[in-house]
């Protein structure tokens, strides 16, 4: 099947260029626009002619880019799916879901065919390759998730880095100086995610400047994952005294193989997680947690979209600070604890 991609190839110009070529949303000089004109006959390339046609109209969707890769935890996903798709309803707003690992180009193809009026993209990594292709849309972008050069785009997110600085300083003021961290999937750091660089961040950076020593253990959301992550973090060299759970897929499982090796929570240990309230509160034992705020972060993502396709919205930073709730999971530190450094 011929993409937008290959007639861009062909034709020696961007993916963009052929967009504005087929949406008419921008001026393209008449050599340019007739050699990729040329190439979508050579090609065979046949873009939604209907849909072209009311180019120039607003279609009320929006195109919502989440790559549905294993490693992401679905029902949090899914928490940030229903607040945009709330949010953009009480604007008559519809959304259209992409959920391929196909990089800019199917976004191209939406936007191009006038089926989307906006953007809003999740799971951004530090070094998205997604990035410039987006930039070059002719239409207003917003990412959930903050990469390292956010220059020219909207984006909104919790603050991960503060978060993980705000979990170890809870930590540190109840004394506990031997930390570990039961992390994202190992996937999720490889692929240099926001979310999770910022948050480990947060957390090494507070631990050195408050003298506690954080032994950080990525782990996969499986039992037998989890079961290796604790067998490390819990040497008794180590002398941990309390964890930072940020990995939901396995969250439920801590309480219970804590139980299981005759750890009580928060009498022997503390455990602290970075999850949706919801979740922290339904745990076998319910847990001091930082938010994650899907709600919020939602609604914000499609407000800026909304003041964008108004004309109104410069790119802009928004970072949402962390609040911590204390359900009773952590306590001071054990006399007796180990002062691992």
């Amino acid at each position: 099947m011929i993409t937008i991609k290959d007639v861009a190839r062909h034709a020696g110009v961007s993916v963009s260029t052929v967009s504005y070529v087929l949406s008419g949303k921008r001026r393209i000089s008449s050599e340019t626009s007739q050699r990729v004109r040329s190439s979508i006959l050579e090609l065979g390339f046949h873009p939604n002619a209907g849909a072209r046609a009311l180019a120039s109209s607003r279609t009320n969707v929006l195109a919502l880019v989440v790559p549905l890769r294993t490693d992401l935890n679905l029902p949090v996903i899914m928490q940030f799916v229903s607040a945009i798709v709330t949010t953009a309803r009480e604007h008559d707003y519809d959304v259209l879901l992409l959920t391929k690992e196909s990089g800019s180009d199917e976004v191209h193809r939406v936007v191009a065919s006038a089926r989307a009026d906006a953007v809003i993209v999740m799971d951004v990594e530090a070094r998205d390759p997604r990035i410039p292709a987006l930039r070059e849309l002719d239409v207003p972008v917003v990412l959930v998730g903050v990469p390292a050069d956010p220059a020219g785009l909207g984006c909104v997110d919790l603050d991960f880095a503060t978060s993980g600085a705000r979990a170890v300083s809870h930590l540190a003021d109840l004394g506990h100086r031997s930390i570990g961290l039961v992390g994202s999937p190992p996937a999720v750091y490889e692929r240099k995610t926001g979310y999770a660089t910022r948050f480990l961040t947060g957390v090494t950076e507070r631990a050195q400047q408050r003298g506690v020593a954080v032994h950080v253990h990525p782990c996969a959301p499986s039992y037998t994952a989890l079961n290796a992550c604790l067998d490390d973090l819990l040497l008794p060299e180590r002398g941990v005294t309390a964890l930072v759970v940020h990995n939901e897929a396995v969250l439920t499982d801590v309480a219970l193989e804590l139980r299981r090796r005759d750890k009580r929570v928060p009498e022997d240990i503390s455990v602290i997680a970075l999850c949706p309230d919801a979740i922290a509160a339904i745990q076998p034992v319910p847990l001091t947690s930082i938010a994650i705020p899907s709600d919020d972060v939602g609604k914000i993502a499609v407000e800026m979209l909304m003041r964008g396709l108004a004309g109104e919205q410069p790119a802009e930073v928004r970072l949402l600070g962390p609040h911590l709730t204390d359900r009773g999971s952590t306590i001071t530190a054990p006399r007796t604890a180990g002062r691992s450094v």
